[in-house]
């Protein structure tokens, strides 16, 4: 039996869904060219000013924002309230120069929670289970947003954070947690480590888990229920949006649906800019049409993916969008070819390695290289090189169907990759672009 935490909202017809959108973004556009004078001289610079944007159907002529303009706006420039009115602020861990950080009124806190609330209750969360909240508090959004979320279903939290496995174990069996929500690499984690402490997923109570903050493949995502022995559902959110809860994954779990009544999506073509038509894949574009404090329109996430509207078995009707494919920004370009780390991963799944690698690219002689590490588990670690040769060729042929390149691939002794309790490092680009 399907659950909803606003079930009016979340099963609204298409109809009304584009009302709301429509009257919010006509209040939204009119508030940041009010308030955000960084937003208004980029309208002004396009011949824009409020009235042109009647409708949803006009989103196409606003300017878009990059993680360019949060940098060159840092810290106050893109804010549309008074810091009086803002009780909070959030902020991305920033690969490359200056922080994001995302401001929050009261209200905006409170419809963030709300959409986490919908994705726990989409995993099947009543205020009957025990919520384990593994992700990182502090300015990181994931402990602070699946906590509130946790809190509005009525769950009991545990706001263990990140790291200490150990304990974190200790408390799923303890307290007989059945939601755990943390990133995709530390739920494995949180699984191997068990899985050597001799338990099997009967013995653990758990039943669901949310996990998000870093992509992952639907290989690891199987090994990650049969570890655990749950349902392992995908969350997508920005910082720059709110966090968590963007969109969620629903019973079906064949992608998530976006919550409509606060954000409008779009598919654009990376290079050009244009809007693409429905089902073709491109980068997803977002504007926030409820939040107060920090509003965006037509922020460009870089993730690449595809929207669908096919009806859903879950019975909600928002669109959804397809687990992020890669993204324009962390794609490598290696010797011509086009990889993203989550191909590689795919390929070691199937090949039976857990999803601890790392991978490292160089250029030698003004030549590419690709260099796969790729962990053992305890089960296949072997000191006989006849074996690992054998092993690491069937590696180095399913990445060259793959990927289209060679690869050198080196298996490595399990637990010899450095774990990460909050974003995995994946990729190391030595190369000097």
């Amino acid at each position: 039996m399907e659950q909803y935490y606003q079930p009016e909202i979340e099963t609204a017809s298409r109809e009304q869904i584009k009302t709301w959108q429509d009257e919010r973004l006509v209040k939204q556009v009119r508030n940041v060219w009010d308030n955000v004078p960084y937003y208004r001289k980029k309208m002004e610079e396009k011949g824009l000013t409020p009235d042109d944007i009647q409708s949803s159907d006009d989103l196409h002529k606003l300017p878009f924002l990059t993680k360019a303009d949060l940098r060159e706006a840092y810290p106050y420039g893109l804010v549309a309230r008074p810091l009086k009115d803002c009780v909070r602020i959030q902020s991305t861990s920033g690969t490359t120069g200056k922080r994001v950080v995302a401001f929050y009124t009261q209200h905006d806190i409170d419809l963030w929670e709300d959409c986490c609330a919908r994705a726990i209750m989409a995993a099947g969360g009543t205020d009957e289970d025990v919520c384990q909240v593994s992700y990182g508090y502090g300015l990181f959004t994931g402990g602070p947003g699946l906590n509130g979320g946790s809190h509005k279903v009525g769950c009991l939290t545990i706001p263990t954070s990140s790291g200490n496995t150990e304990r974190q174990i200790m408390f799923i069996r303890d307290l007989q947690a059945t939601i755990l929500c943390c990133t995709p690499s530390y739920a494995a984690y949180i699984g191997e480590t068990m899985k050597e402490m001799g338990l099997t997923p009967d013995q653990i109570p758990l039943k669901a888990g949310i996990f998000g903050a870093e992509a992952w493949s639907e290989e690891m995502r199987q090994d990650i229920q049969n570890t655990l022995g749950i349902k392992a559902y995908d969350i997508y959110g920005l910082t720059e949006l709110s966090g968590p809860g963007v969109s969620f994954e629903c019973s079906a779990q064949t992608g998530m649906h976006i919550n409509e009544d606060h954000f409008i999506a779009e598919i654009i073509d990376p290079e050009t800019g244009e809007v693409l038509p429905e089902g073709s894949q491109g980068e997803l574009v977002f504007t926030s049409i409820t939040k107060e404090a920090f509003p965006l329109l037509r922020y460009r996430t870089r993730d690449i993916c595809t929207l669908t509207r096919e009806k859903c078995p879950c019975g909600r009707t928002h669109v959804k969008m397809t687990k992020p494919q890669g993204r324009t920004d962390d794609m490598l370009i290696i010797r011509g070819v086009n990889v993203f780390p989550s191909q590689i991963e795919t390929v070691l799944l199937n090949h039976g390695y857990p999803a601890n690698y790392q991978i490292i690219v160089d250029r030698v002689r003004n030549t590419d290289t690709l260099d796969v590490q790729v962990e053992m588990t305890p089960e296949m670690f072997t000191d006989n090189m006849g074996e690992i040769t054998k092993r690491q060729k069937e590696l180095v042929d399913g990445l060259r169907s793959m990927l289209g390149l060679v690869a050198k691939v080196t298996l490595v002794a399990p637990k010899s990759i450095v774990r990460s309790e909050g974003k995995a490092v994946r990729v190391i680009d030595k190369r000097k672009i």
